[in-house]
């Protein structure tokens, strides 16, 4: 390092030696080099010495200056002042750098033009070469910065920041002055510091170490060398954050500095790569780097808050990006249709195979649910990261509607060819439906609104299906005791127990479903025998007298009471179902006008759904009532509807007269 002092002032190394000789003994003695080569640099040292630090030198000469303070702080008496050499070996820059712009305030501070005396030429070139090996020197610094560990670098780097402030501290002064400055003024030397790191940061980011133990198997080339600069860069701007930001000044913002300089570089270093086709899984990797693995890094501890992370923006620019991004995104899409039907396909060889769902408390339950929303929610949550917006990650979801259509097909056959295995199958799949339901709903920012929406289109008709085939059997069964409802036996015999007898055994085979689809099954199946039970009662026998309308209106209550007593000892508490035989028995109970005009407006206001025509057919069973009452009540119902209507329907009113047919 400090041979390069060597041709700095061959004519003050003379003039030194002569004038000087004791002094320089005294210098020589003091120093750690004897061999002959040694010899030679420490003469030039000590000419250096005698140069920059002669006591002729003005400590402050306002005229000298132009009227400016000096750039730096008051220089010490040359013999409380380190040598030259001893600056330089201990690597306090900042010191050797005051030496020297000393020396330049004393050549030039007092002379208007730096041409002008050309007996200085000899001493500002030399000065000139001294300025050129302290620079060298600041810069070998800068490059080692990123090293850790050596003793006394950060020492070392400190003084050399601080002697490229002094430059530039210089360099302003000079500008203030209003006169031509020496030739090497401005010099800058904030700029070289800044482009020394840029090339820096270059270098490592091009040569970066690669430890065998950080290399996984089956790792590809990009795999690895994007890992090499990413470990660099991790490692690097750690260390800047705890070790270099300290010995700059904070105003600096040098962890930025670094950061935008690793940025800027690695993103150029992924361009090179993202021109190229990319494999699929190199093409994954690419993007985590970019959307997971380097915000990651930036928001570490350490480094939270020392740099502008927004600032530096994502590491490839959009154009680049969203090829990637496509080329994921579809083969993600593919995947989901590929994985979800082989799903649907292993739950169908099964059946094939003649094997019931497994049973779980009792119950039949399919892992054709459970697998598909595993896969979706990982797929999904995956490629957010991924990518870096869920919005984009969403598209990967578009494939659902044709899963669940292939699962819908798949229960029609199932229905269709009605093997020994079909209902528990189909039990199983309600469960699956409501599992399906259940994960639409609550996790809504994994879909598109229009998925979201279709699936659970799909889903509803899938449910339907299922539970009108395992509720078929149970009303063929049933149909002979639904004969004799509305009939005169059933008014005058207790006919409704049979019926009852018969719904609590065939309660029996619906068993199987898991809870809450079981409950649901029940209320399915309640309001289904309401609605027959309502539909014969509507085309029964005609009450003829006060008498056979109260006892019809008594025993539709009795019926009413014991069919929900039974489908709650089962599991379903539809009370709603018992309040509409109950107001149908009070229309049969009523004779006066009014009375019957009140209650029928409760049961419209209820159930909008009602017709004109089913309520004209409940109100003929009443023989007693002429056509101009019943007219007189069909119109409240009309009103009451309208009513309904222009106040936008109050509450989710349930649908049960539109299922009654009435010819």
């Amino acid at each position: 390092m400090l041979s390069r002092l060597g041709p700095c002032f061959p004519c003050r190394r003379r003039r030194a030696e002569e004038h000087s000789s004791e002094r320089g003994d005294h210098l020589l003695s003091g120093t750690t080099m004897r061999n002959e080569t040694d010899g030679v640099k420490q003469n030039c040292l000590l000419s250096v010495f005698s140069f920059c630090c002669t006591p002729e030198a003005p400590t402050s000469n306002p005229a000298a200056t132009d009227g400016h303070p000096p750039p730096t702080e008051q220089e010490e008496p040359p013999n409380e002042s380190l040598a030259y050499e001893q600056t330089l070996e201990k690597k306090l820059f900042c010191e050797a750098g005051r030496l020297l712009i000393a020396r330049e305030e004393r050549l030039f501070g007092e002379i208007q033009e730096p041409e002008a005396p050309t007996g200085h030429q000899e001493e500002v070139t030399e000065l000139a070469d001294c300025r050129r090996v302290l620079l060298d020197l600041v810069q070998q610094t800068l490059r080692l910065s990123l090293d850790p560990g050596e003793a006394g670098a950060a020492a070392a780097l400190a003084s050399a920041v601080k002697a490229v402030e002094q430059e530039e501290a210089q360099d302003r002064l000079w500008d203030q002055r209003g006169r031509k400055p020496p030739v090497w003024r401005p010099c800058a030397w904030k700029e070289v510091h800044d482009s020394t790191l840029r090339r820096l940061v270059e270098e490592r980011m091009d040569n970066p170490s690669t430890p065998p133990s950080a290399v996984q198997a089956g790792q590809s080339s990009v795999q690895v060398d994007v890992c090499a600069m990413g470990r660099r860069m991790k490692e690097d701007l750690l260390q800047v954050a705890s070790v270099v930001r300290s010995c700059y000044p904070p105003e600096t913002n040098i962890c930025h500095l670094y950061a935008e300089a690793y940025h800027r570089t690695f993103s150029a270093r992924l361009r090179k790569i993202a021109d190229f086709g990319l494999e699929d899984k190199d093409c994954t990797f690419l993007l985590r780097w970019v959307n997971e693995y380097y915000p990651l890094v930036l928001q570490k501890p350490q480094m939270a808050g020392v740099m502008d992370v927004a600032a530096l923006g994502k590491l490839l620019p959009e154009e680049l990006l969203k090829p990637l991004e496509d080329q994921y995104l579809n083969r993600r899409q593919e995947e989901l249709t590929t994985f979800g039907g082989r799903i649907i396909e292993d739950a169908k060889d099964k059946w094939n195979k003649g094997e019931e769902p497994t049973r779980e408390d009792g119950c039949f339950v399919s892992p054709v649910s459970y697998d598909i929303i595993q896969l979706i929610n990982e797929m999904v949550t995956s490629a957010e990261k991924v990518v870096g917006d869920l919005q984009k990650a969403q598209t990967i979801t578009r494939q659902l509607k044709g899963i669940m259509h292939r699962f819908k097909i798949f229960q029609s056959d199932v229905i269709m060819q009605n093997k020994a295995s079909s209902r528990p199958v189909v039990k199983a799949h309600l469960g699956c439906i409501e599992q399906f339901r259940d994960f639409l709903n609550t996790k809504r920012h994994l879909f598109t609104e229009e998925v979201g929406k279709d699936c659970l289109l799909v889903l509803t008709d899938m449910k339907l299906s299922a539970q009108a085939y395992l509720l078929k059997p149970v009303h063929q069964v049933l149909k002979p005791e639904y004969r004799k409802l509305g009939t005169s036996g059933w008014l005058n015999k207790n006919l409704f127990n049979r019926l009852l007898v018969g719904i609590e055994e065939e309660l029996q085979g619906l068993q199987g479903s898991i809870g809450s689809c079981h409950q649901e099954l029940l209320g399915k199946l309640h309001q289904e025998v309401t609605v027959e039970y309502v539909r014969r009662l509507l085309k029964g026998a005609k009450l003829k007298n006060e008498e056979q309308q109260a006892k019809a209106c008594n025993t539709v209550r009795d019926n009413a009471e014991s069919l929900y007593k039974l489908f709650l000892k089962m599991g379903s508490e539809d009370v709603w179902l018992k309040d509409i035989l109950t107001k149908i028995a009070e229309v049969l109970r009523l004779q006066d006008l009014p009375a019957i005009q009140i209650q029928v407006a409760s049961l419209g206001a209820d159930h909008p759904d009602l017709s004109e025509k089913q309520l004209s057919a409940l109100l003929k069973l009443k023989t007693n009532l002429s056509k101009a009452d019943r007219r007189t009540v069909t119109d409240v119902l009309s009103v009451t509807r309208e009513e309904w209507s222009t106040a936008g329907g109050r509450g989710a009113a349930r649908a049960f007269f539109s299922e009654v047919r009435v010819k």
